[in-house]
């Protein structure tokens, strides 16, 4: 099946972002974590690649996002961006980054930005972080907010379950979105929130939204390319939509290869000097 004709290849930017909020065009956006994978979503055309600390579960095998620290993120960072020319590629600042001190968290995001060669950095939370935010923004960082679930937050909420289903919970979600948007973020991440919540948000915000378990009526859609690629076992969240089997290929293939090695069928003649 072909895949999505890419327009133009000019690098996109978060101005780029507002213009296709603005022109009703949806972004899309995933994660990656190397050069190699980044390489290939970028000349696939996706819009936006997001070094998620999400790595920490994908690469590393933590049960959580909360291990990972600056160093690895930067690691990560670097590599996809050495692997991409067009997207927007944003990186996640990991729990404990940002949330001891505004200053802490300024230093971290240049060292994020200068070391790791991204365009934007991501920060969970609202209000409570809106003074590291306007910092981090005044220092020239291009700033993706977050809101809903923030798994940075799971011990807090006890779990990965639906936030803001509550109307209290709803409220300080719409309010956190706008002190955002008004503090100057070129995007927000809504994440496990119900549709029409998210819906109103991107109604009233207006930069664009990046929905991930938030309905369609987001400006644009993010998942973690392990998941929607089926390479993470038993994880079949309702929002996930899996696009390839590449756990069973690659189980398939690597059988092949050591079952040729055993019986001498690899190399070949053909295939040695």
């Amino acid at each position: 099946m072909a895949g999505y004709l890419i327009k133009d290849n000019k690098k996109i930017t978060t101005k780029t972002f507002a213009e296709m909020k603005r022109q009703g065009e949806k972004i899309a956006m995933l994660t990656a974590y190397d050069f190699t994978t980044a390489s290939i979503f970028d000349q696939a055309g996706v819009d936006s690649i997001l070094i998620g600390d999400s790595a920490s579960n994908v690469i590393c095998g933590n049960q959580t996002t909360l291990p990972i620290t600056v160093e690895q993120m930067v690691y990560h960072a670097r590599c996809v961006s050495n692997g991409v020319k067009r997207a927007l590629v944003i990186c996640d600042m990991p729990f404990g980054s940002y949330q001891a001190s505004c200053e802490e968290g300024i230093r971290n995001a240049v060292r994020i930005m200068k070391e790791g060669l991204v365009d934007a950095v991501k920060i969970e939370g609202g209000v409570e972080f809106l003074d590291t935010i306007k910092g981090i923004l005044a220092a020239g960082i291009p700033v993706c907010g977050h809101l809903g679930l923030t798994p940075q937050s799971v011990h807090q909420f006890g779990g990965y379950g639906l936030r803001a289903a509550e109307e209290a919970e709803a409220q300080k979600l719409l309010s956190d979105a706008e002190a955002l948007d008004k503090a100057g973020c070129f995007a927000i991440v809504l994440e496990k929130v119900p549709a029409k919540l998210a819906e109103e948000v991107t109604r009233r915000v207006s930069c664009p939204t990046i929905g991930i378990g938030a309905g369609n009526a987001t400006d644009g859609q993010v998942l973690v390319y392990a998941d929607m690629m089926g390479l993470t076992q038993g994880f079949r969240p309702k929002f996930l939509r899996v696009y390839a089997d590449l756990a069973t290929r690659m189980t398939d293939a690597v059988g092949n290869y050591v079952r040729d090695v055993k019986t001498m069928d690899f190399p070949s003649a053909e295939e040695s000097y």
